[in-house]
């Protein structure tokens, strides 16, 4: 069987697709990637010489070079990771968002439905067992208070055109299962961390200035609380929802580990004065920055549906998790 992968040169697809290969001998792979900033081919070294494995560079937003892989591949199920994901770019250029999340995710997703399904409800023969399964954010939910939890059924509220993008896409997705009968499921999940995630991000930034001496910003007063995923916990789930989840179904992926801003840099600097220590505590580089526009002060998910449906748990809290992520840094930033 043959999968279309988009977006798999970024953070989460780069660490999906050695997974499922390793874990799925009769799946190729076929990863669609635009690499932007944000992909890295580097990033998938380990898998370049697998003869299941191919690399197309191309936009999901050009619907020619996604009919003509569909119908040279045969593609029995798309994985779809493709989006512009960071807030703050959101904010100074959104046009992009609008444009990856909600024109690519309709051209892949029409384009399976076209290549699977004769009509509505009228599946091919021997397409009957495809899937699209559509990877989203918990920040389509919008913010939390200091109690509660968002589940498959919170009430989309997003606040960045990020999350707004992210939430036409799901809504077009939920569209075709209910209108066409399409074989899609969808996953929300929290903040991922971990190895071959972009420099932007907040862990890889507070990293970076940390060993390069610079100051480390922190939003605000560093009290915005996120549930921290480690990227390969998320991929374990990725791969059940995709075999086994229930068809229309959504299902929230979460790591169970809350943790504020604040906390997660001065963590991340003990554990840096442990293992590449200095004069001074990396901690004396901490600063606050001004806060950024529509700031979501907490976000955290009820994973209760995938761990009881389909069996799924973290098997990384986020001090265990930040260890082999801060090594792997430690790693890169030396070269």
């Amino acid at each position: 069987m043959t999968i279309l992968v988009t977006g798999g040169a970024g953070f989460i697809g780069s660490n999906f697709i050695p997974y499922i290969l390793n874990q799925h001998k009769n799946i190729s792979i076929v990863n669609l990637d635009k690499l932007t900033y944000a992909g890295e081919l580097s990033n998938l070294m380990e898998v370049t010489g697998d003869e299941r494995y191919t690399f197309i560079k191309g936009d999901v937003c050009d619907r020619a070079i996604v009919e003509k892989l569909f119908k040279q591949y045969d593609f029995k199920g798309v994985i779809h990771f493709a989006a512009e994901s960071h807030v703050d770019n959101s904010i100074e250029n959104p046009d992009a968002f609008i444009k990856t999340n909600v024109l690519g995710t309709f051209n892949v997703l029409d384009v399976a439905k076209n290549h699977w399904m004769d009509e509505p409800h009228q599946i091919k023969n021997g397409y009957e067992n495809c899937r699209f399964h559509h990877i989203s954010t918990d920040e389509v939910f919008g913010t939390l208070g200091k109690t509660g939890l968002f589940t498959e059924n919170t009430a989309y509220a997003p606040n960045s055109p990020y999350s707004a993008s992210k939430a036409s896409s799901d809504f077009i997705v939920r569209s075709y299962f209910h209108t066409y009968g399409m074989n899609v499921v969808t996953s929300n999940c929290s903040n991922n961390y971990g190895p071959k995630q972009h420099d932007e991000k907040l862990i890889p930034t507070i990293i970076r200035k940390a060993l390069s001496g610079e100051q480390i910003p922190i939003y605000g007063d560093g009290k915005n609380i996120r549930d921290w995923l480690y990227v390969l916990d998320h991929c374990i789930g990725i791969d059940l929802v995709f075999h086994k989840g229930q068809s229309g179904e959504v299902y929230n992926i979460g790591g169970n580990s809350e943790r504020d801003n604040l906390y997660i840099a001065t963590t991340i600097c003990d554990l840096l004065d442990e293992l590449l220590p200095k004069d001074g505590s990396y901690k004396n580089q901490i600063t606050f920055v001004k806060d950024r526009p529509g700031h979501d002060f907490r976000y955290a998910i009820d994973a209760t549906k995938i761990e009881t449906e389909l069996g799924w748990s973290a098997e990384e809290n986020f001090e265990t998790g930040i260890k082999k992520t801060i090594n792997w840094y430690i790693e890169k930033y030396k070269e």
